[in-house]
Parts: C-alpha cells; sequence; structure tokens
C-alpha cells in the first residue's frame, strides 16, 4: 500500500513539472523548440564570421541578417553548477543541480545534468544532450555524462 501511495505521489509531482511551450514561444526561439521536438539540438550562427550563439537576435559584429540556425553537436563541459537542497517548487525534489554547460561550439547553455549523482557531478565534466519528454510531444533539453573515445 505505501509504494502505491509513493508512485502516486511521484506521477503528481512530475505531472506538475513546468512543460516547455505551454508559453508560446517567441520567433527568436521557436526554430529552437521545433527541432527539440524532433529531437534536435540548433544554435544560432552568423553566416558571415561563423560564430555561435544561444539565442541570439543578431550578432555582435554583423548584425541580425546574418543569423541562421544550424545542428550543433549538443556536447560540452560542465562550466559551473549549484545543488539545491531546498525545495522551490512541488516537482523539483532536491538535491537537485542546475547547471551551466559550455557548448562545444562555445555558448553557454542553462540545464540539468542527468543521470548523475549530485556529489559525483564536477566542473570540466563531459557532458552530451538528452532529451527527457515532460509530457507526450513535449520534450526538454538536458545534458547526461559522457565520455569521449580516447583514440
Amino acid at each position: 500500500m505505501a509504494g502505491g501511495a509513493q508512485q502516486s505521489d511521484l506521477s503528481a509531482q512530475q505531472s506538475a513539472r513546468p512543460v516547455p511551450g505551454q508559453v508560446m514561444p517567441d520567433d527568436l526561439d521557436k526554430p529552437f523548440w521545433e527541432a527539440v521536438a524532433r529531437r534536435e539540438f540548433l544554435l544560432h550562427r552568423c553566416r558571415l564570421c561563423r560564430r555561435y550563439y544561444w539565442p541570439a537576435s543578431c550578432c555582435v559584429k554583423h548584425g541580425g541578417r546574418a543569423m541562421e540556425w544550424v545542428p550543433a553537436s549538443g556536447r560540452g563541459l560542465v562550466y559551473t553548477y549549484t545543488i539545491f537542497h531546498r525545495q522551490y517548487h512541488p516537482a523539483f525534489v532536491p538535491p537537485y543541480n542546475v547547471a551551466v554547460v559550455k557548448l562545444d561550439e562555445g555558448p553557454f547553455f542553462h540545464t540539468n545534468v542527468i543521470e548523475i549523482a549530485p556529489e559525483a557531478l564536477w566542473v570540466g565534466m563531459p557532458v552530451e544532450v538528452s532529451f527527457e519528454e515532460l509530457a507526450p510531444g513535449s520534450l526538454l533539453p538536458q545534458f547526461r555524462p559522457w565520455a569521449p573515445e580516447v583514440a
């Protein structure tokens, strides 16, 4: 009986989690969320200087008309993180991490690192994108540890 009650509590917490796309994406990030729905990870890039951004309405050097959305590697390194031990939202049960990943292409991405115990997370850890289904048809890009192959 107790196990069923725990499962019910967990299901209620998961369903209470905020879902991206419940609020209409704006023109700037709509292509990103459409790609996420296809399990693709995109970044903004300037067509002229090839600099990557996340997201940006314009290149700092060439302006807005030079921007395009392009596929990205979905890999990077944990740049910094914090572990939350206090519950600020019913769906986020502590302890959980909030991290900043420096993507291989250069921009920083705020996220969670999943599939790892809080005490095992470290700055410089290689990570890769993973798409979590929060609700039917609603995906969230998060990152998980990644072990690059040694040549």
